[in-house]
C-alpha cells in the first residue's frame, strides 16, 4: 500500500507541533532584548536619564517605580534592566533548548521509520526491480536521500517558524520604534526577493542532478570494493581510478555550479543589510538633531538590531528554501522506492501434498528489457524424493530455470506448480521455507561460522549446525580453525577458499531441513573425492528430500535419478545417465569430451 511521506510524522505530531511553539517563544524573547537595551541606553547610560524616564510614564517608568519608588539612580536602571534581559535570555534559552530536543526527536524518529520502511520495501522487491534501480542508487536513497529529508523535517520544525516570526516581529518592533524605519525595509526587501528568486529558480533543478551523480559515485565504489580482487588481478587500478575520477568530477562539477549560484545570495544579503543599517543611522541622526519623532540613541541602536534580525530572517528563509529544494528532490527518489509495488506477490496457498513437487507446463521466460526468450517450451516434472540433475552448455538457461522455482522471477508464459499449487497462488514465505537454495556464487556474511550456517534456520541448535556441516563435508576444516565454529568469517568469506565457501553454503541450506534442495553448480570448487563423499552423505541423510542439481561435470550428475539436458533454452531430453548415453547425442558429446579430457589428464599426470 502506498504511504505518503507526511504520514511518517503523524506518530510524532505532538513533538512536531510543540517544537515550533517553543521556537516562537524563544524568538519573542529575543525580540524583547533590543527594546530593553534601548531603555538601558536612553535612561541608564546617557546624561539626564533619570529625568527622561520619569517623563515617559511608560513601561520603564512603571517597572522602576514598582521596584524603587520615586527615588532611584541610573545605575539601578542599568542593573534592573540588565537582570531583566538576563532572565529573558535564560527563558529564551530554555525554550530554544526544548525546541532543539523535540525537533531532533521528531525528525530522527521520522527518519528511523522512513529508512526502515524503505529498506523493507527494497527487500520485498523482485530481483529485476532491484536491478532496475541499481545497487548504488538504492544505497544513496536509503542513506543520503533519507538524511536530506530528515534535515528538512528538523529545519521546518524550527526555522520554518523562526524566520517568519523574526521577520514579522522584527518589522513590527521596528515600526513601533519609528514609522520612518519602515521605508528602509520597503527599499531593501524587493532587492532581496528578486535576488533569491533568480538564484533558486536556477539552483532547484540541479539538486536532482546532484543525487543522480551521487548514485554514479556510489555504484562505482560498490563495484570496485566488491570486485577488488578482479581489479588487482588484472592490474586495472589505474583504469578504475579514472572511472571513479570521472564520476567524482561530474558530481563535483554540479555541486560547484549550485554553490556558485548560492554564493551570490550571501554577499547581496550583507550589502543590503549594511545598506539598511547605514540608512537607519542616517534617518536616526537627522531626527535626533531635529529633536523630532521621539527619536533617541537607544531607539537607533534597537532599530539597527531589528533591521539585522529582519534581514537575517530572510537569510534563514533562503537556506530553508535551499533545504526544501534538496528535500523535494530526495523525497521524490525515496517515494519511488516506497511506491514501487513488488511485481512478485505471494498468494495464500501452502501446498496440497502432491507426489509431484515441481511441475512446469509450457514455460517460457525472458529477462526484462531483452528481446529473446532464455527458456521456451519447458515441460518438466520432479517427483518428491527424486534427484534431478540439469546439465547443458554455458548460457543455455540452467540457472534461469531453477530461479523460477523459488519465484526469483516469474515465467513469461506457461505455468509453474509447486506441490500441486500454481506458484503464483503460493504463499511466498511458505514457498521459500520449503526450499534450501545453494547459489552459484557463495555468499557469506561477516559473522562466525556457526551464525553463517544458522542463517538456514535461526532456531537451529549447535548440534544441528554441526550435523549439517558434517553432511556438507565442512566439519573437518571448520574444526581445524583455532576457534572452530566460533571462528569469524571475513567479509564475503575472503578468509576461506572457494571450496570451503561452497561447503558452508551447502551446510546453511541443509540446516533448514528443506523439502526441496536446489544446488546451482555449487560443487564446482570441490575436488572429485570430496564431491563423491558429499553425494554419498546427501543420499544417506536426505532420502526424503527432493534435490535439483545443476552441474557441468558428468561425474557430478551421473548418479542422479534423472538428468535433464538443456540446449537452446529448452529441455531436449530427460532420463537416467545410461539411457541418455544411448539416445541423446548432446549428452553423449558432453560425456565423450569429458572422458577424453579425463584420460588425457591422467596420461599427462
Amino acid at each position: 500500500m502506498k504511504r505518503s511521506l507526511k504520514s511518517y510524522i503523524k506518530p510524532y505530531l505532538f513533538l512536531a507541533i510543540i517544537s515550533p511553539v517553543m521556537m516562537m517563544l524563544e524568538v519573542l524573547a529575543d525580540l524583547c532584548l533590543p527594546f530593553l537595551m534601548s531603555y538601558i541606553v536612553d535612561f541608564g547610560i546617557l546624561e539626564g536619564g533619570l529625568v527622561d524616564i520619569r517623563e515617559t510614564g511608560g513601561i520603564a517608568w512603571a517597572i522602576m517605580h514598582f521596584l524603587y519608588g520615586e527615588d532611584f539612580t541610573q545605575f539601578q536602571i542599568v542593573l534592573t534592566f540588565g537582570v531583566l534581559m538576563l532572565c529573558i535570555t535564560l527563558i529564551g534559552g530554555f525554550f530554544g533548548t526544548f525546541c532543539a530536543y523535540t525537533s531532533a526527536r521528531a525528525a530522527q524518529s521520522f527518519g528511523h521509520d522512513l529508512r526502515r520502511d524503505a529498506y523493507r520495501r527494497v527487500m520485498s522487491l523482485s530481483l529485476e526491480q532491484t536491478d532496475s534501480f541499481t545497487t548504488g542508487s538504492l544505497v544513496t536513497r536509503m542513506t543520503n536521500d533519507v538524511t536530506m529529508i530528515v534535515e528538512f523535517v528538523e529545519m521546518i520544525t524550527r526555522h520554518f517558524v523562526r524566520a517568519p516570526v523574526f521577520f514579522v516581529g522584527g518589522t513590527v518592533m521596528l515600526l513601533m520604534l519609528n514609522v520612518n524605519f519602515g521605508v528602509i525595509l520597503l527599499c531593501a526587501l524587493p532587492v532581496l526577493a528578486v535576488t533569491i528568486f533568480l538564484v533558486l529558480r536556477r539552483a532547484i533543478p540541479m539538486y536532482s542532478v546532484i543525487q543522480k551523480k551521487l548514485d554514479n559515485v556510489n555504484s562505482v565504489v560498490q563495484e570496485n570494493v566488491s570486485g577488488a580482487r578482479v581489479v588487482k588481478a588484472y592490474v586495472c587500478e589505474d583504469f578504475e581510478n579514472e572511472r571513479f575520477d570521472r564520476a567524482n568530477d561530474e558530481l563535483c562539477s554540479v555541486n560547484y555550479r549550485v554553490l556558485k549560484l548560492m554564493a551570490i545570495v550571501t554577499p547581496v544579503l550583507h550589502v543590503v543589510q549594511n545598506g539598511a543599517v547605514i540608512a537607519l543611522l542616517y534617518i536616526g541622526a537627522i531626527d535626533l538633531n531635529a529633536g523630532i519623532g521621539g527619536m533617541s540613541t537607544g531607539t537607533v541602536m534597537a532599530g539597527v538590531t531589528y533591521v539585522t534580525q529582519v534581514v537575517n530572517s530572510i537569510m534563514m528563509a533562503t537556506m530553508m528554501f535551499q533545504s526544501i529544494s534538496r528535500a523535494m528532490a530526495s523525497a521524490k527518489r525515496v517515494r519511488e522506492v516506497l511506491h514501487t509495488e513488488p511485481v512478485i506477490v505471494g498468494g495464500s496457498e501452502t501446498g496440497r501434498g502432491s507426489d509431484v513437487i515441481v511441475r512446469m507446463k509450457n514455460v517460457s521466460f525472458r529477462y526484462p528489457e531483452t528481446k529473446s526468450d532464455v527458456l521456451h517450451d519447458i515441460n518438466l516434472e520432479v517427483r518428491r524424493g527424486e534427484t534431478l540433475a540439469i546439465i547443458g552448455a554455458t548460457g543455455c538457461g540452467k540457472t534461469s530455470l531453477v530461479n523460477l522455482i523459488p519465484r526469483f522471477y516469474d515465467a513469461t508464459e506457461g505455468e509453474v506448480e509447486i506441490d500441486g499449487v500454481s506458484i503464483r497462488s503460493y504463499d511466498l514465505r511458505a514457498l521459500r521455507h520449503k526450499m534450501g537454495y545453494v547459489l552459484q556464487k557463495s555468499e557469506l556474511f561477516s559473522d562466525t561460522v556457526a551464525n553463517n550456517i544458522r542463517w538456514g534456520d535461526p532456531t537451529a541448535s549447535d548440534e544441528d549446525i554441526r550435523e549439517a556441516a558434517r553432511i556438507a563435508q565442512a566439519d573437518d576444516f571448520i574444526m581445524s580453525f583455532r576457534e572452530g565454529y566460533d571462528s569469524f568469517v571475513a567479509e564475503k568469506g575472503a578468509s576461506l577458499s572457494g571450496g570451503q565457501k561452497q561447503r558452508l553454503s551447502i551446510a546453511r541450506a541443509l540446516t533448514r531441513k528443506p523439502e526441496l534442495l536446489i544446488m546451482d553448480d555449487s560443487t564446482s570448487a570441490l575436488d572429485l573425492a570430496t564431491e563423491a563423499r558429499l553425494r554419498a552423505a546427501l543420499r544417506e541423510h536426505l532420502k526424503e528430500t527432493t534435490v535439483i542439481l545443476i552441474a557441468q561435470r558428468i561425474a557430478s550428475v551421473r548418479h542422479a535419478d534423472r538428468i535433464a539436458v538443456i540446449e537452446g533454452g529448452t529441455i531436449i531430453d530427460c532420463a537416467p545417465h545410461d539411457e541418455l548415453l544411448m539416445r541423446c547425442e548432446t549428452y553423449r558429446e558432453i560425456y565423450n569430451s569429458q572422458m577424453k579430457e579425463s584420460v588425457r589428464g591422467g596420461v599427462d599426470a
